[in-house]
């Protein structure tokens, strides 16, 4: 631990003066020395291949590294010196290996970063919400957030993803934030609490990344989640742009907005409005009133793959396809294996999605949750499926899921999940997997199997 933190206060020192007094002055000449610098301190082989693959973006002509010099020109130096430090130095060239070193000594799993709901109160009332079921008035409070992040901490964990409810309503949650300077708090948010004095605190802290919900453009977004929100977010995005914060969007897709949410001018116009990353998230009939008319169709979700690899081509933005990255993630990223959810009551859960557990954190520390049965039973079956185009046990294997809470007798966590395992639920789910199955058989084959055979040969 001694070596640790000596390790992340030289390291992390030297490079960000070193690393930012480059950038700061011509970011277009200087990446090439920053990353020469970096290659000074890769610390494994793991390390090694990260940043040779950032290298191959960032120094040759690529929307990657437009995209990089767009962030470093337009960031607050707050912001900027606060996530360079918590991101790169803490949470990856420092935390991965401290997490390897934990993994080995105590026998479980560490992930990557946790996702933890401060509260489960919203101000909004969305259409499908999977956080709609839980009830309104739990939170975890400060003091057990606390706890939380500093058991993180001593497993390498620096990365610490926030959601809720509506985590803008909780201020313990920027208490907490203030407090654990050395973590990045990337948050999901629905933006309408974002006024200038929030704006200007998030860059105060220069620890936090909103992600800001949006279904499209106003009409889109307000039919989902009420009227006059969609003039809240574009106003939350303009003050947290002028303030020099970095911030993303996330959008819900569904049957009913895709073809808004794929095309280049709804991911043009968010570029101009200052994003520096976006979420992608298929619907899936959890939450409030699941509704399987919502869910995208098999065509569809293949479209979505395809939009989304466009735009990491073309456009200087980062967007994540949470189903359909199986291919980069190995798989299912849940249960313990990269990460998992803490609910506003403490509830321990696989997925965000996922609404069962059998552990509470307000009873037993970090290390006592990861030796979940649930988590045993969900890594020893990840990555589900040989095709790491399907994924996800709810919606791609959705007979997985249900095998897994029978086993270890999960328990809902909101009260409604357990529609998932109901007949009617289930036969839908079932045949939407076969579905999806049989177009990304085809696409995993033509696209992967057929490409790694030609490199073999």
């Amino acid at each position: 631990m001694a070596f640790f933190d000596f390790a992340k206060r030289y390291v992390g020192g030297f490079i960000l003066e070193e690393g930012l007094n480059y950038l700061a002055k011509n970011p277009e000449q200087n990446l090439e020395k920053l990353i020469n610098l970096a290659r000074r301190f890769a610390r494994t082989d793991w390390h090694k291949a990260q940043l040779e693959q950032v290298a191959n973006y960032l120094l040759n002509d690529t929307p990657q590294r437009e995209f990089a010099i767009r962030l470093l020109k337009n960031t607050h130096p707050n912001v900027r010196s606060k996530m360079f430090v918590d991101f790169f130095i803490n949470a990856t060239f420092l935390g991965v290996p401290k997490q390897m070193e934990m993994s080995e000594k105590l026998g479980i799993h560490i992930p990557w970063f946790i996702l933890i709901d401060p509260t489960t109160s919203c101000n909004l009332r969305c259409v499908g919400c999977w956080a709609g079921e839980y009830q309104q008035h739990f939170s975890l409070g400060k003091e057990l957030m606390d706890r939380i992040i500093t058991e993180a901490k001593e497993l390498g964990i620096y990365f610490i993803t926030v959601s809720g409810g509506e985590p803008f309503l909780s201020k313990d949650f920027l208490e907490v934030a203030e407090k654990h300077e050395d973590v990045i708090f990337h948050t999901y948010t629905n933006g309408t609490l974002i006024d200038e004095k929030m704006a200007k605190k998030i860059v105060e802290l220069g620890n936090i990344a909103p992600a800001i919900s949006i279904e499209g453009f106003e009409k889109e977004t307000d039919e989902r989640r009420g009227k006059g929100v969609y003039a809240k977010v574009m106003r939350a995005m303009d003050l947290l742009r002028e303030n020099g914060a970095i911030f993303g969007f996330s959008i819900t897709v569904t049957s009913k907005n895709i073809d808004v949410v794929t095309t280049d001018e709804f991911i043009d116009f968010l570029i101009d409005k200052g994003v520096a990353f976006g979420w992608a998230f298929m619907y899936v009939p959890i939450g409030r009133d699941p509704d399987l008319s919502l869910m995208i169709t098999p065509e569809q979700r293949a479209k979505l793959r395809e939009t989304i690899h466009h735009w990491r081509a073309n456009k200087p933005v980062f967007v994540a396809d949470f189903w359909n990255d199986g291919p980069y993630t190995g798989g299912c990223i849940a249960g313990g294996r990269n990460y998992f959810h803490i609910n506003g009551k403490g509830d321990v859960e696989p997925c965000a999605f996922v609404h069962f557990a059998v552990d509470n954190i307000r009873n037993k520390s970090l290390v006592e949750v990861l030796k979940s049965p649930l988590f045993t039973e969900y890594q020893k079956r990840i990555p589900f499926n040989e095709n790491l185009l399907r994924p996800c046990p709810i919606v791609d294997n959705p007979w997985a899921l249900r095998e897994i809470v029978t086993k270890v007798g999960a328990k809902s966590t909101d009260g409604g999940s357990e529609a998932l395992l109901t007949p009617e639920l289930a036969e839908s789910l079932d045949r939407y997997a076969n579905a999806w199955g049989a177009v990304a058989d085809k696409i995993w084959e033509e696209n992967y199997v057929k490409k790694a055979e030609e490199k073999v040969k």
